[in-house]
């Protein structure tokens, strides 16, 4: 909301210093003058909290959040939160590639997203337009959570070995039930690729549900950790004689875990495969036995979608248009989220005490770190 002489009110989660969102996250107020020049100003609609948000707070992500005395404090600090979308509120005379109502993605990691209002002075290195066209009929909760994982799951599928859905080529991932692995199940399907989804245990009710979950996204094979570390009911004669007893390859890993989840996995693969390291949620290193490098070449490789994206940002955008295409279509979902309300005035949280809101929000946060989440946790601003 606005004040007199058209400063804008704005709130934003910040912190000063690395450590737990417990102990360092705290709702700050500022204002935003009026755009000017090349500057504009933005309102955010939605932002997601992501796993790799809290590593940034801890100060163990590769991508350092901004700093900055900018919003009114006499000591630096940081916003949280890498991804969401926002709205043009309003441009200074000299911006030619925004105008007011446009709404925008963030370009890198350390723009600070977990605020409901920004100013920016360089829109063309912070701010990725998305066309009115493009984003038709799709929700800000959808748009403000495709950035990152969608892309990565994408990415995965694509980049770094051919898959022939004509030889029935398969693809293994750990970690089935996280967001991107959800997507890739999808997009798997859509492309005609099969996969094999290895799960964590659990009670048996949630095992079986989850399971359902996975298979109506298009899994072909779901299997736990367990089951696979230790061949348990089987698990390698499954695997052979759904692979048309191996005649059909395994060639492609998408490791999110590390650790024995990722050696487990790595052997499964083909000769000539490719196992891609894109997460280490379980802090494990990662250990491949030699012969599976010397005797049957496959290969290890990593991926990180921020240093992709920064290094191909027209086929991100390309890769955005497709995901685009394929949710109007109803044939890409984006999981179950959790919608958080943040309201700067009036709504269903309009009459909230701030200290009341600030632990509200933090604990949200907190509950990122928490295993077996039901559904992703996205900010949802209102005025």
């Amino acid at each position: 909301m606005s004040s007199t002489f058209g400063y804008t009110q704005a709130q934003a989660l910040v912190f000063s210093k690395h450590g737990e969102p417990s102990d360092v996250l705290r709702l700050h107020r500022y204002s935003i003058p009026p755009a000017y020049s090349t500057n504009l100003t933005l309102r955010f609609l939605a932002s997601p909290i992501n796993p790799a948000d809290i590593n940034q707070i801890q100060g163990t992500y590769p991508t350092r959040p901004t700093f900055t005395s900018a919003l009114s404090t006499p000591s630096p600090i940081a916003v949280g939160g890498m991804e969401g979308l926002a709205e043009v509120i309003s441009v200074g005379g000299q911006v030619k590639s925004l105008q007011k109502g446009d709404w925008v993605l963030m370009r890198r990691p350390g723009f600070g997203t977990w605020r409901t209002h920004a100013s920016v002075s360089s829109a063309e290195e912070d701010l990725l337009p998305i066309s009115s066209e493009d984003h038709e009929g799709i929700s800000p909760l959808q748009l403000s959570t495709l950035s990152i994982n969608p892309v990565t799951a994408h990415r995965l599928l694509r980049d770094f070995i051919p898959l022939d859905p004509e030889r029935g080529d398969w693809f293994i991932q750990n970690g089935a039930n996280s967001a991107v692995g959800r997507i890739a199940i999808q997009l798997g399907k859509i492309w005609g690729y099969k996969s094999i989804n290895i799960i964590r245990n659990r009670s048996q009710d949630e095992l079986e549900l989850l399971k359902q979950e996975l298979y109506t996204l298009g899994a072909n094979m779901v299997i736990t950790e367990d089951e696979l570390l230790n061949d348990t009911r089987g698990v390698s004669e499954k695997i052979h004689d759904a692979t048309n007893q191996g005649k059909e390859k395994v060639k492609l890993g998408l490791n999110c875990v590390g650790g024995k989840s990722a050696t487990a996995l790595a052997r499964i693969l083909a000769d000539d495969g490719c196992l891609v390291t894109y997460g280490a949620m379980s802090k494990q290193p990662l250990i491949l036995p030699a012969g599976l490098l010397i005797f049957k070449n496959v290969r290890c490789e990593g991926f990180w979608v921020s240093r992709w994206a920064q290094k191909h940002p027209d086929q991100k955008m390309e890769t955005l248009r497709e995901l685009l295409g394929l949710l109007k279509k109803g044939e890409l979902t984006l999981g179950p989220m959790r919608e958080v309300e943040w309201s700067t005035s009036g709504g269903e949280r309009g009459k909230e005490g701030w200290e009341q809101k600030e632990e509200r929000l933090k604990g949200e946060v907190q509950m990122t770190l928490d295993g077996y989440r039901g559904a992703k946790s996205v900010l949802l601003f209102n005025e």
